[in-house]
């Protein structure tokens, strides 16, 4: 008898997320299963977060072995895992410096904070405007969420912080009148996972380089969900050959568990002095020990050109599938990240599609009201990586749309 159930979350929890009817125990691979004992093939990946799938091997030892050992002392003291997971990610990356949070939106933070204080500190007050991009999302605290370009998680909550410009995303001509030295920053995704999977023009992120460089700001690449591996890249400015000035990274970074990291330059660094920035948990043995792992075995070209074969095969099937109804009029999307976007005739029922993809057992997600998502584990096996295909297309088959 389960002493919990999916009416008891509509109790006591409070009502800003509405999760599907089931309740989940259980994981293993790129399978779950509920409470019922219903198996499912997991599409979804806890938003590209389970980029080693449930309940990995390797993980799982590296969690109780660090469980055994030293969980939590606070920034006060330094741990031999997270020095060794900076190391590892400035010895892969651009960075020279590391910042360990517990989430994504609070390493968009630390970056925005960061970067108008390198800013106050070289150049004064007055140079602190920060430009985004419309449909970009970088979190939900209240300044992640108003640089965020979508009002829908912005407004109702009072006055929002100032200083802040939103341009179309990859509109080269709205980015020269946008510019000045008031800029500080610019924060943009390279490929905008909550706002459809859309990624930016090569040409685009080269001309925000340049125009940062012209006018002293720094240029943040926001990489919570494209980092990782998920492109088929460690991260997905690599593939772009454009380098950002401060990046994050969080998501796939822990496979499961809360970690995230701002990485940076050592001047640009050198502005977060003692007791500028700080977080409780941020960088815990527990967590950096796991992450340590999960980028050990992520950052191997072997590994990478794998997530690359599979994603072929991914968007293979996915076209396959469109050939009967022709419910999507693009995919969209790099790696092991689509975007199935529903044609014209169905716009506004990615729900509809998604809980379709559920009733045949497969996790799927959204990307606003008319794109069905996916972000499976990157090494989900062949077999599984079919049998949800599979299961997608029971979903297109069966769905009915109103109207």
């Amino acid at each position: 008898m389960n002493d919990v159930t999916r009416a008891d979350f509509d109790v006591v929890m409070t009502p800003n997320y509405a999760p599907a009817p089931m309740v989940l125990v259980r994981g293993s691979g790129s399978r779950v299963w509920d409470q019922d004992g219903r198996e499912y093939v997991d599409f979804a990946g806890g938003i590209a977060v389970n980029a080693l799938g449930h309940a990995s091997p390797e993980l799982v030892e590296v969690l109780i072995d660090q469980a055994k050992r030293l969980w939590h002392v606070s920034n006060a003291f330094a741990t031999e895992p997270s020095i060794r997971l900076a190391k590892q990610l400035v010895a892969a990356t651009f960075a020279e410096q590391v910042f360990f949070a517990n989430s994504g939106g609070e390493a968009n933070e630390a970056a925005l904070k960061l970067a108008r204080r390198y800013a106050f500190d070289r150049q004064g007050a007055e140079k602190a405007e920060i430009i985004a991009f419309n449909q970009g999302f970088h979190g939900r605290t209240f300044f992640t969420v108003s640089v965020g370009g979508q009002t829908k998680y912005s407004d109702g909550f009072g006055p929002k912080p100032g200083m802040i410009t939103h341009l179309p995303f990859n509109d080269l001509d709205a980015l020269g009148d946008a510019f000045s030295d008031q800029v500080c920053a610019v924060m943009v995704e390279p490929i905008q996972g909550e706002g459809g999977l859309v990624a930016a023009d090569p040409v685009f992120l080269r001309r925000l380089r340049d125009l940062c460089d012209k006018h002293n700001a720094l240029l943040i690449f926001d990489e919570i969900q494209s980092g990782m591996g998920r492109t088929g890249d460690l991260f997905a400015y690599m593939g772009y050959g454009v380098t950002p000035d401060i990046l994050t990274t969080a998501k796939a970074l822990g496979g499961g568990i809360p970690v995230a990291a701002m990485l940076t330059t050592t001047e640009i660094g050198s502005s977060f002095v003692v007791g500028t920035h700080g977080s409780t948990f941020g960088g815990n043995p527990l967590s950096t020990a796991v992450a340590g792992k999960s980028l050990e075995i992520i950052n191997q070209s072997a590994f990478l050109a794998e997530v690359t074969r599979k994603a072929d095969r991914l968007f293979e099937g996915l076209a396959a599938i469109n050939e009967s109804r022709r419910l999507f009029r693009e995919f969209r999307g790099k790696g092991l990240w689509a975007g199935c976007v529903l044609s014209h005739d169905y716009a506004g029922q990615s729900k509809t599609m998604a809980d379709a993809a559920l009733d045949q057992g497969l996790l799927a997600l959204r990307a606003g009201p008319d794109i069905v998502r996916f972000a499976p584990a990157l090494n989900i096996p062949d077999e599984d990586l079919d049998e949800g295909l599979a299961r997608f297309e029971r979903a297109v088959n069966a769905v009915r749309f109103d109207g």
